[in-house]
């Protein structure tokens, strides 16, 4: 008489794979979320540059910045992920200069970096009241 050997895993093999899985889930879920609101902030910034590459554009051409908001292109006021907004104010009325602002959208309106701002003599800054310099400077290069 043979006896027949049961085939499977046991109660303990699964939850030692359960286990495993969880801790790696635990792990790897921060990082992932980190570097995709890492990706979402350069198309942010990719946007802003976008956008104040046209208003030199219309500079170079018109021999002033657009005055009104209304100016402003539909298509440069959002970046493809729909991660952030992107505003335009002008300085004045005389279309002397300007402040673009990214502003972020969704689930990325909880990022650290907050909005991204940006003017006519190219600096950056974030629309995050009392934002520190070694932030600006962390949000910007990364």
């Amino acid at each position: 008489m043979t006896t027949r050997r049961p085939r499977g895993f046991t109660i303990t093999e699964v939850l030692v794979v359960v286990a495993l899985i969880a801790l790696l889930a635990a792990v790897a879920l921060p990082a992932y979320q980190t570097y995709l609101q890492r990706s979402l902030r350069a198309e942010a910034r990719a946007g802003l540059l976008q956008a104040a590459h046209w208003l030199e554009r219309v500079a170079t051409a018109t021999g002033l910045y657009p005055a009104d908001a209304a100016d402003f292109p539909e298509a440069l006021q959002r970046v493809p992920s729909g991660a952030y907004r992107i505003g335009f104010e002008p300085a004045d009325a005389q279309g002397s200069g300007y402040t673009l602002t990214a502003r972020p959208q969704g689930a990325q309106a909880a990022d650290r970096c907050g909005g991204y701002t940006l003017d006519q003599a190219g600096v950056r800054g974030l629309a995050v009241p009392g934002a520190s310099d070694e932030l600006k400077a962390a949000c910007w290069n990364r």
